[in-house]
């Protein structure tokens, strides 16, 4: 039971993974398909709302006939968003969900058919299967606790109505939607999420892979200070050699533990290649490399395993403004010192100076720092 509850806390603090879902569809070709299905789904509520609009079901009085026709337009306006402009960004997507909750509410609301009204508002499980793949479930919990609302005023309206009193009816109405919002769509982000996770992570150490890497180095929003340092452990081709490849599977899971135990807990840290490692903190200069070189006596001071491994060490510091480019070029330049303390004789930390200009100078001899034995 505690394992599940960790899983579901971690589930629920996960930030949206907009921006990298939507750059995970457009690199394989889905992107415009899925625009093209979104707006679509526009359209069907617009033609929808016209059809109740001609039956005698439908709105009554001015008020009612002006709240249809607006959500008439918003259904039109998300069509044509969605056909004819680019992906939205986050905020907009989230601007454009409320705007639809609410014309869904309100077009129900006003539905002079209390029965067909209920059966309108299962338009907001639509809207709520958008955020179960786009948005945090913070946000999928928001929208459901305001479908339960519109469906217990739906309810409410049905105990009410003279001509259509039926309590028993209105309880299968709430249960309906509490099965099909708060059951399945919670239930469907969760699965999606678990295999996001796995497939975002490395099978042996349970580290990032590097797709998980970049997709965490993406999603985050850093402040100005930022560093990224990789590892690569030294002569691992003769540990295999030497020991065989399960001794060698098991220096790695060591040094994950390792890097793992030492890192603060909120750095990212991945297992980026066979035997490279990165991690990822908002640190400044000193202090990155003083990790660095904690990082590298804890991998070779690890025991338990038969074997004594040291790890050359890359260091790279931003502590210029912000640029969406820079966890990139981090990367290049902690990469660069890190083969430079190769050179060096390995189990050494190697820092490379100004990444700001490393996008001139990268193939360039760089000056660095080394720390460490040789």
């Amino acid at each position: 039971m505690g394992d599940s509850r960790a899983i579901l806390r971690s589930w629920w603090r996960d930030p949206a993974h907009y921006r990298w879902f939507v750059r995970t569809l457009e690199s394989h070709s889905g992107l415009r398909l899925i625009q093209a299905i979104i707006g679509a789904g526009g359209a069907l509520m617009l033609v929808i709302n016209i059809l109740i609009w001609m039956s005698p079901a439908g709105p009554s009085g001015t008020a009612g006939r002006t709240i249809f026709a607006a959500a008439g337009a918003t259904a039109a306006v998300w069509t044509i968003r969605w056909w004819f402009f680019p992906w939205p960004r986050a905020i907009t997507s989230l601007a454009m969900l409320i705007w639809a909750d609410l014309a869904i509410t309100a077009s129900c609301l006003v539905d002079s058919d209390r029965v067909y009204g209920a059966l309108s508002a299962m338009l907001l499980v639509v809207t709520g299967a958008y955020i179960t793949f786009f948005h945090s479930p913070k946000a999928l919990a928001v929208h459901a606790g305001w479908s339960l609302l519109t469906v217990s005023a739906l309810a409410i309206l049905l105990v009410v109505d003279a001509q259509s009193s039926d309590l028993a009816l209105a309880g299968a109405m709430v249960l309906i939607m509490v099965a099909a919002i708060v059951v399945v769509l919670p239930a469907l982000q969760f699965c999606y999420w678990v295999l996001r996770i796995d497939v975002l992570s490395d099978p042996l150490t349970t580290l990032l892979n590097r797709r998980g890497l970049d997709y965490y180095l993406h999603r985050s929003r850093y402040q100005q200070q930022l560093c990224v340092i990789t590892l690569d452990l030294d002569h691992f081709k003769s540990v295999n050699d030497t020991f065989g490849h399960i001794i060698g599977d098991e220096v790695l899971v060591s040094t994950a533990e390792r890097l793992r135990a030492v890192a603060d807990p909120d750095a990212v840290v991945a297992r980026t290649g066979g035997e490279e490692f990165a991690v990822v903190d908002q640190l400044d200069r000193a202090a990155a490399l003083d990790l660095g070189e904690r990082l590298r006596l804890a991998v070779a001071q690890a025991s338990g395993i038969p074997v004594t491994v040291t790890v050359s060490v890359g260091v790279a510091v931003w502590e210029g403004g912000t640029d969406d480019g820079r966890p990139r070029l981090l990367l290049r330049c902690a990469d660069d010192a890190m083969y430079r303390a190769k050179r060096l004789g390995g189990n050494a930390v190697v820092l490379a100076e100004d990444p700001q200009h490393a996008t001139i100078q990268l193939a360039e001899p760089a000056r660095e720092m080394a720390h460490g034995t040789e």
